[in-house]
């Protein structure tokens, strides 16, 4: 990537973090993604407390993001409200419920630690739990 590019990228960032911190986005990580993968460059995931919150927040963030002159490729997921998430190109963003987030674990599949989820909450679902 030029230095342009690596520009653009964290201004998409930002703008990103930005929209999921105004609809109350938890434990958001951003994930450089670069040198796993040529398919995008960074990676966002954040946790909403419902299904409407999570198609909320996906939502914010394309409309902040093509606002921004960004291309949004595509939506996924708005659907259900469990996971979703917003393609624009070099940077991912995964919106997903505490315990889906938890069961995939994309946090640490994709080099990142896994979240500890907000203090207060009731320990999210886990597969390995329900045996």
């Amino acid at each position: 990537m030029n230095e342009q590019e690596l520009q653009d990228l964290q201004k998409m960032a930002e703008i990103a973090v930005n929209a999921l911190e105004d609809i109350k986005a938890k434990d958001i990580t951003v994930l450089d993604t670069a040198a796993k993968t040529s398919l995008f460059a960074k990676m966002i995931i954040a946790s909403g407390d419902s299904s409407r919150q999570v198609k909320a927040l996906v939502n914010n963030v394309a409309v902040e993001l093509k606002a921004a002159g960004f291309e949004i490729l595509s939506t996924e997921g708005e659907d259900s409200g469990e996971w979703a998430l917003v393609d624009a190109g070099d940077l991912v963003v995964h919106v997903m419920l505490p315990a889906v987030r938890d069961y995939y674990d994309i946090d640490t599949l994709w080099g990142g630690e896994k979240p500890s989820f907000h203090a207060g909450a009731a320990k999210p679902w886990h597969a390995a739990d329900s045996q």
